[in-house]
């Protein structure tokens, strides 16, 4: 299906957003394999870097889901870094419900950011009325 926007002259191809169950897949299997360019880069430790990269991932993916999908995609995220940047080895560690809520919050932030523009109406449709009655004739344009 294609669409134009009102006014405009050019055809584009309607994107559907992702799922909110396979935006989680997406982003775990991306999480995947930013870990594994990351153990390249000799970047799997817990540092800035990682998690930028990590909240980096999170962007795209939510660019790609549905508002729903953040929470999920944030996890996703946040379950990849901890296990592979933040801890190693892929084992899950704890360092306190307030630092992981604050890396959980940010990672479902940044998915939550581009996927809200995409899910807002674009233009708004502006609508003439016309006087109905007597004594009114048809203008033309």
């Amino acid at each position: 299906m294609y669409s134009a926007r009102p006014g405009g002259r050019r055809y584009r191809p309607v994107l559907d957003r992702l799922p909110v169950a396979v935006s989680g897949t997406v982003a775990l299997v991306a999480g995947g394999a930013l870990a594994l360019g990351l153990g390249r880069l000799g970047e799997l430790h817990a540092g800035w870097f990682p998690y930028i990269a990590y909240t980096g991932l999170a962007a795209l993916a939510g660019g790609f889901s549905r508002p729903l999908a953040a929470p999920v995609v944030g996890m996703s995220a946040w379950l990849c870094c901890n296990a592979f940047a933040e801890h190693r080895h892929a084992e899950l560690g704890w360092s306190g419900t307030g630092i992981e809520s604050e890396h959980f919050v940010l990672f479902t932030a940044a998915a939550l950011v581009l996927s809200l523009p995409a899910a807002l109406p674009r233009r708004a449709i502006r609508v003439e009325r016309l006087p109905v009655g007597e004594g009114t004739e048809r203008r033309p344009g």
